[in-house]
């Protein structure tokens, strides 16, 4: 005797497998860790404190 398989069951868990694979393909693809963020944005602020300072006065003229 078969056993009995409800084809919707059957159809919702093989779409969140797929979702859940395409899921880890974009984290793996696109992902970073919250190390690499924090350090991209400390990276970030030390080139701007840089520029601003090699800015010049507004009121230098240049002759």
């Amino acid at each position: 005797m078969a056993d009995i398989i409800n084809l919707r069951a059957k159809r919702k868990a093989a779409d969140r497998k797929a979702a859940r694979a395409q899921g880890n393909a974009n984290a793996a693809k696109f992902g970073r860790t919250k190390a690499e963020r924090e350090l991209e944005a400390a990276r970030a602020a030390k080139i701007a404190r840089h520029l601003d300072g090699h800015q010049r006065e507004d009121g230098a003229e240049t002759d």
